[in-house]
């Protein structure tokens, strides 16, 4: 069992937990040093903080930053950043401000297809509705009985290429990288296997993020398979990129891995916690 998680998400963004009771559910199974990564803000950091003291384990501040390469969209985790920093807290409001617009243009395409109401539902079921996302759309449309799950919402409606699919301009690479830094942070890709990216386009997207500042990618991750994690890895190791790991858990019912089940780093891997004073206790993985 992997006692450290680098990626997961609370309610301030798109996942169903309070911070508190996030930080709770990590601890009781086993997790000893964890990072709180919500999309594009720092609001559950304090509270999770406190509460990760009070369970005896070691906490990590960071972020998830939503990121435009060309027409695909990445996300970089930002670990051990500052949230006091005011270039990293401009940055997130920029992204946070486009968020509204996207999710009025979805709901806007989910009407054309007879479902009325949306927007009103996906906001009721966020808790931070400057953090309206596609996962508040499908939560909404599995509880309005639209769909079965949600699943069948992505496939249906919301993911790439889909009837309610809206293209978004997020940050640029180089920009999320660069307010990381700044705020003493490490940049880390974060899951690359999701991005169905050919082994040629992986390989310059490793490359690019290295040399604007990228020090790690997330070699295991829930939606992760053993190839992607190989590749990974491998590619990883080519380039000199440390690894991370993180369940990129957002709650009980919809995540594919829970705390504490996340498979250990391959031992070729240079962990990005290596030099950690937190991990002064921990073994290499």
């Amino acid at each position: 069992m992997h006692t450290i998680d680098l990626h997961c998400h609370s309610d301030r963004s798109d996942g169903a937990l309070s911070p508190r009771a996030l930080i709770e559910r990590a601890a009781a199974r086993g997790v000893r040093m964890i990072a709180l990564t919500d999309h594009d803000t720092l609001e559950g950091l304090s509270a999770a903080a406190e509460t990760a003291k009070s369970c005896g384990i070691d906490f990590i501040n960071g972020v998830e930053v939503s990121v435009s390469w060309g027409s695909v969209t990445l996300h970089v985790l930002g670990l051990r950043v500052d949230p006091s920093e005011s270039r990293l807290a401009a940055g997130l409001v920029s992204i946070r401000a486009g968020r509204l617009r996207r999710a009025e243009a979805i709901a806007l395409r989910l009407e054309s297809k007879g479902i009325a109401g949306s927007l009103s539902g996906a906001l009721a079921l966020a808790a931070n509705p400057e953090m309206v996302s596609r996962t508040h759309f499908a939560r909404h449309l599995v509880a309005s009985g639209v769909v079965k799950n949600m699943k069948t919402a992505f496939q249906r409606f919301l993911g790439e290429d889909k009837p309610a699919f809206v293209r978004h301009r997020w940050s640029a690479l180089g920009d999320a990288i660069g307010w990381i830094r700044g705020a003493g942070g490490v940049a880390v890709l974060a899951h690359p296997g999701r991005y169905g990216l050919r082994p040629v386009r992986l390989h310059t997207l490793f490359s690019e993020f290295k040399s604007l500042g990228g020090e790690a990618v997330e070699v295991v991750t829930s939606s992760h398979t053993p190839q992607d994690v190989e590749q990974v890895a491998n590619l990883a190791c080519a380039l000199g990129l440390r690894a991370s790991a993180g369940s990129d858990f957002h709650s009980p019912e919809e995540s594919w891995l829970d705390f504490g089940q996340l498979r250990e780093l391959p031992p070729k891997c240079d962990p990005v916690w290596r030099d950690w004073p937190e991990c002064r206790s921990f073994t290499r993985h």
